[in-house]
């Protein structure tokens, strides 16, 4: 082939790749208003559109074959944990459904259940208290008291929006988040120290926690401003960003009351499975020291050792 050939070649290539490009553009604007008509979350929806995005890039097709797609999960596999796998296989498999291929889609990887969770992940009670501090220490007046109020109910940062001034006074909040309705309590010792909060702000009513704009604070302006306080409270950040709040109140109040049940009722969990990935143990030496059950009938070497 000479070069002139190649070139041509090479550009024909580029523009394929181009029309497949924007045509993907047009396939995903199509299934983004079906998310919206299903009453997917804006935070469902980006991730589908992302996750099938990859799913159309690898394939190459609109409608893949069922080949195509053994291959991209093989190829997820490969590249990410089988829980960001599965989260990703759960996006393909949805639009195939929409697209009426059921028979091109794959089941998720298998994997144990999770006894304990890594460490450099979880944020302990003490590491919490510390990020208190430290915004206080700050001045983030506001961080603060979100830190605290996400702490201590366990909710979701996009509920954040839902505790008002008003709120305070019925003692409870009625959320709707995900095409749910639920309650959440707020506890005296919240209470207390929102109402002090708002006399200082002067918050009257409506939500509590917004930007100057009296808008709604943004989840990313909450993130970043999370992050800000790893290093003055020495916490990883790897472990710092709201959910993360959330999984705390979790283990916190399962420690306290060891009722699922009820702790699934509080966190709007559909399943109890769900609810008690929240509450894994967080380190693996705990989970070894629980399975010291004295059933050794070693030498008192052994005791010692254990002791």
């Amino acid at each position: 082939m000479s070069e002139m050939e190649k070139k041509i070649s090479l550009g024909e290539k580029r523009s394929s790749a181009y029309r497949w490009a924007e045509q993907i553009e047009e396939i995903l604007a199509e299934y983004r208003l079906y998310l919206v008509s299903q009453e997917k979350s804006d935070n469902t929806i980006e991730k589908y559109i992302r996750d099938v995005k990859r799913l159309l890039m690898y394939t190459g097709r609109e409608r893949p074959q069922r080949e195509m797609v053994l291959a991209y999960k093989s190829s997820l596999k490969e590249q990410y944990q089988l829980s960001s796998a599965n989260s990703m296989l759960m996006a393909a498999n949805h639009y195939l459904k929409y697209k009426g291929l059921e028979e091109c889609r794959v089941s998720a990887f298998k994997q144990q259940r999770k006894i304990f969770s890594e460490e450099r992940r979880q944020l302990s009670r003490r590491e919490y208290e510390r990020l208190v501090l430290e915004a206080r220490k700050r001045g983030m007046v506001q961080m603060e008291h979100i830190l605290q109020t996400i702490g201590m109910t366990g909710i979701r940062v996009g509920e954040l929006a839902f505790i008002t001034a008003e709120s305070l006074k019925q003692k409870a909040v009625r959320i709707h988040f995900k095409n749910k309705e639920r309650v959440i309590l707020l506890p005296k010792s919240l209470r207390i120290m929102l109402e002090a909060y708002c006399r200082r702000e002067n918050i009257k009513s409506g939500s509590i926690f917004v930007a100057r704009s009296g808008k709604a604070l943004d989840r990313r302006t909450i993130w970043a401003q999370m992050k800000r306080l790893c290093r003055g409270a020495g916490v990883l950040a790897s472990k710092v960003f709201p959910h993360n709040l959330r999984h705390l109140f979790a283990r916190c109040y399962y420690e306290k009351e060891k009722d699922l049940v009820r702790l699934a009722d509080y966190l709007g969990h559909s399943s109890l499975e769900t609810t008690r990935r929240y509450t894994i143990i967080s380190s693996m030496e705990v989970c070894l020291k629980q399975l010291e059950l004295g059933l050794n009938v070693g030498g008192g070497t052994i005791k010692k050792q254990l002791s």
